[in-house]
């Protein structure tokens, strides 16, 4: 039967429309409200094969989330980073997107035939599906929001979208822009927390530990690292080159200890703590322990790769120094009433804070507790003992030898995997840096959504 001929029951939109509504006021996540969303619509009678949709969102991390459905495969999810040194944007320019956007156009169709060009490259892509039919579309969620979505349907029915379909399709994108938003505002809450307290802390917070001493005593593998000589470096090049080289240093080093169950904490200054929570046995330790050593692992390839093309350029090498420990800590809220902070504290904090400080005096970039060295096993070099302002006794000190320090072959391809972008990914990226030069970043959205 020919496409335009099909039926579209109105009943079953409305369906979807009532669904939408109540994923909305329970608050459902944005991958739940796309996928039973888009399910829905396919169950209803809407010939799609493909579905994409992009979300802008509030985030220090990342521009947008983006969501392809496939019929008969399900959702998938990624998320479009800001980089502010990609400078890629022939691929955007050439889409039916930029097209969209750069004529103020809020819909975009184009009947596919193999037989013809492609107008736009992704079509090659999409002839390749047997799509017949595809439609782009913007929806703003308000006119000062920042906030919307951006998105497309696709068919491969003989005949493409009939007016049917596309009256339907219109009808039900207002419904999708108000449950979307309405989990796009839940999603910010949760990307804020995460994103500044860390994915633990955050869902503690959420969760509802807000009160001045709310939390409790955990047991951890503690990492706690310092950029070396920062103090001469702001000094000598400047305020932009300081903050420049210092989130350099943070995105070589930090960001493995963000993986395998650790978590980023806190930055302090030039410097973070990182903990590895694990429980009180011996095996549980030793995990935690072993999964902080391959993060350092990895730091410290991401690091010699980032001083050799410092070098390269002829900048001055970053040098760090990183503090182990294994211990008890105090985890939750500290501050005033109306001000607090969720963080770890307690003597093990102040003890990896003292151990990565002997890193100055050892002149090694790595040092450990004899009780992290303990739990993770492997090759240690002792340095001697040390006494610890606040630690009653001396303890011994240890630097990983050769044998720890060597990464393994799943270590090195996740530590290359941490930089991979997806093809999706680098799409909001070239959109974004086609347009930086003439807009500041603020605005951007604003203007690709209104």
């Amino acid at each position: 039967m020919n496409i335009n001929e099909t039926n579209v029951s109105v009943h079953l939109l409305d369906r979807v429309s009532n669904w939408l509504q109540q994923a909305a006021l329970n608050g459902e996540n944005l991958e739940t409200v796309v996928t039973g969303f888009c399910e829905r619509l396919a169950a209803a009678g809407l010939p799609l094969n493909r579905v994409h949709l992009s979300f802008s969102m509030l985030h220090p991390l990342y521009d947008a989330l983006g969501f392809t459905w496939l019929r008969g495969q399900g959702v998938t999810v990624e998320g479009y980073r800001a980089d502010p040194n990609d400078d890629k944007p022939d691929r955007f320019l050439l889409s039916p997107y930029y097209y969209l956007l750069s004529n103020n156009l809020d819909h975009l169709r184009r009947q596919l035939d193999p037989t013809t060009p492609s107008e736009f490259p992704i079509f090659d892509d999409l002839k390749e599906m047997g799509v017949t039919d595809y439609i782009a579309f913007v929806q703003s969620f308000g006119e000062t929001s920042g906030q919307g979505m951006i998105g497309s349907w696709s068919t491969d029915a003989h005949g493409g979208f009939g007016d049917n379909v596309i009256e339907a399709l219109l009808r039900i994108q207002n419904s999708l822009a108000v449950a979307a938003k309405m989990a796009v505002l839940g999603k910010l809450a949760d990307n804020m927390l995460t994103t500044y307290l860390g994915e633990n802390a955050g869902k503690r917070v959420l969760s509802g530990q807000t009160r001045r001493g709310d939390g409790e005593t955990i047991r951890a593998a503690l990492v706690m690292a310092d950029m070396r000589q920062s103090t001469v470096l702001a000094e000598k090049e400047g305020r932009q080159v300081y903050i420049d080289t210092l989130n350099q240093f943070f995105d070589a080093i930090a960001t493995p200890f963000s993986r395998n169950g650790g978590e980023i904490l806190s930055f302090l200054g030039d410097g973070f703590l990182a903990v590895y929570p694990c429980g009180r046995h011996r095996d549980p330790s030793q995990v935690a322990s072993l999964a902080a050593m391959a993060a350092v692992r990895q730091a410290t390839a991401r690091m010699a790769e980032l001083n050799d093309g410092r070098r390269r350029h002829g900048l001055a090498d970053v040098k760090y120094g990183i503090g182990l420990h294994v211990g008890n800590v105090m985890f939750g809220n500290v501050g005033l009433n109306d001000r607090l902070t969720f963080s770890a504290f307690g003597a093990a904090v102040n003890e990896v804070e003292r151990l990565q400080g002997l890193t100055k005096k050892y002149s090694k970039p790595i040092i450990a507790s004899q009780s992290f060295a303990t739990y993770c096993g492997g090759d240690w070099v002792t340095l001697g003992q040390e006494k610890l302002r606040g630690v009653g006794q001396k303890v011994t000190v240890l630097v990983p030898g050769e044998a720890n320090m060597k990464l393994d072959n799943g270590e090195a391809t996740q530590g290359r995997s941490l930089e991979t972008r997806s093809e999706a990914e680098q799409v909001m990226l070239l959109y974004r840096n086609s347009k930086k030069k003439a807009e500041p970043r603020e605005l951007l959205w604003n203007k690709l959504l209104q």
